[in-house]
């Protein structure tokens, strides 16, 4: 009934494929920008269908814990060869958020007043979703991109009011990063409504033969504009998906559109990133990602004829049941081609490891002789107590070396600079935050402060 959806239609005139002829496509790399996790990082449960978050609401977290382990995570990155970029959180609390409430100028508002009369709306205004920038943007390379520039459109998050004003905080970061006077074209989100509900990269994969190749680009979408569902949100629309494809320029030819499994979101998968992540040639999902998985696969491969051969790794529901696979975030994971391997490592958070089946499965999968060589599991646990798990720490980004030339020097990290974050996160964020605690205004000062340090640190004073 759901089947995936390409257009037949051959690639417009101007279209031109070739735009990179005399380009090196293996010199392109896949860049990823991971979300550094803000000082307010809180368990505020607000996120409907995110199972994670909705369990430990109201616990004490540990924001300088959780910046921490994410920074290590992208030392691994730099140490293995790659490279990473990060993006700064957001400013915290929302304090325009609470001024168009009707709480008064930001100089005059009383926080303690405010939790005690409207304790959501203040849990709102110090979220720290922004941490996760699988969700800030959807992003194509310039090889498949009409115009030859690298187009960004940050995601309206318009299903969920704690992350629906973030697009505006993104695009400036995005602004501040990637220039307009560069070789990238940054788009407006697109309208704030229902028909046109984004989530960013967290619902497209890119797949090609080399990086700097023109490649496929799979959008996954939960509903159509118009459509209701009992149960949890499926939160990204066809029609924002097709929205995307048509601004980014993208040949209707190498765009599919693909509809999540109704039975994925029920159980949780939010995203379709909770079931399934893919690289290069290589897709990687559950049994249970696709309403039609046959027909998303030959939609793929339909799509990527002449480009490469598409090899798709399928997790059998009676080796990995969906409910394992969401809770571990097997497929929140970051699937790589590191230096000097001749397979893909799937960056795993340390639930997969803990968990049976996805450890058992895991075990058989590297022993094997497909496309995924080696398991890597890394410690995100107060990400994952929220509900995010590597996957949805980091923003992928293809560059070519002029393309990264042009990205502001600041956000491209060394050991140097992931040592000198760390020294901000020590200095200024807390080892404890309990839900009382955003009731103290010099708490919010605090944080304000923190934020401040840490663009000062990345050289970003337009974000000050």
């Amino acid at each position: 009934m759901f089947a995936a959806k390409i257009s037949p239609a051959p690639a417009p005139p101007w279209f031109v494929s070739a735009h990179h002829e005399g380009c090196d496509v293996t010199q392109a790399m896949e860049v990823n920008f991971d979300g550094l996790i803000g000082p307010t990082h809180n368990y505020g449960g607000l996120s409907d269908g995110n199972l994670a978050s909705a369990k430990n609401a109201g616990d004490v977290s540990n924001p300088r814990e959780a910046a921490l382990q994410g920074l290590e995570k992208m030392r691994m990155m730099v140490r293995a060869g790659l490279t990473q970029g990060v993006l700064p959180p957001h400013p915290r609390p929302d304090e325009w958020f609470l001024e168009r409430l009707g709480f008064g100028d930001w100089g005059g508002m009383d926080i303690t007043a405010i939790a005690t009369s409207h304790p959501r709306l203040l849990k709102i205004a110090y979220s720290a979703s922004a941490m996760w920038t699988a969700n800030a943007a959807t992003i194509s390379p310039s090889a498949d991109c009409a115009s030859g520039k690298l187009n960004l459109t940050p995601a309206n998050l318009s299903t969920m009011l704690h992350r629906s004003g973030e697009h505006e905080i993104t695009f400036s970061a995005l602004a501040s990063i990637f220039p307009e006077d560069g070789p990238f074209a940054l788009h407006p989100a697109l309208p704030s409504h229902p028909d046109f509900a984004d989530e960013g990269a967290a619902n497209h994969v890119r797949l090609c033969a080399e990086h700097g190749g023109q490649g496929v680009e799979l959008f996954v979408y939960g509903r159509e504009a118009g459509e209701s569902a009992m149960g949890f949100p499926a939160r990204q629309t066809l029609q924002a998906c097709q929205a995307i494809a048509r601004g980014h320029g993208l040949s209707p030819t190498r765009a599919v559109f693909a509809r999540q499994a109704r039975r994925a979101i029920e159980a949780g998968a939010f995203h379709n990133d909770v079931v399934c992540v893919g690289t290069l040639d290589t897709l990687f999902f559950h049994e249970f990602a696709f309403e039609d998985t046959q027909g998303t696969l030959e939609a793929l491969r339909r799509a990527g004829d002449g480009l490469f051969e598409l090899k798709p790794v399928m997790v059998p529901e009676a080796e990995v049941p969906l409910e394992d696979a969401i809770s571990s975030y097997l497929f929140n994971s970051q699937l790589l081609r590191m230096p000097g391997e001749d397979r893909l490592v799937l960056v795993a958070p340390t639930e997969t490891r803990d968990t049976p089946s996805t450890a058992r499965y895991c075990e058989q999968l590297v022993a094997g002789n497909g496309p995924i060589g080696r398991v890597h599991y890394v410690d995100v646990r107060q990400s994952m107590r929220n509900g995010g798990g590597p996957a949805c720490l980091r923003l992928r980004v293809v560059l070519t070396p002029e393309e990264l030339a042009g990205v502001h020097p600041g956000v491209i990290l060394d050991e140097a600079k992931i040592d000198a974050l760390q020294a901000v996160v020590r200095a200024r964020y807390r080892d404890r935050l309990a839900p009382a605690d955003l009731a103290d205004p010099d708490f919010a000062i605090e944080a304000l402060a923190a934020y401040e340090a840490i663009v000062a640190a990345l050289e970003l004073p337009s974000l000050a």
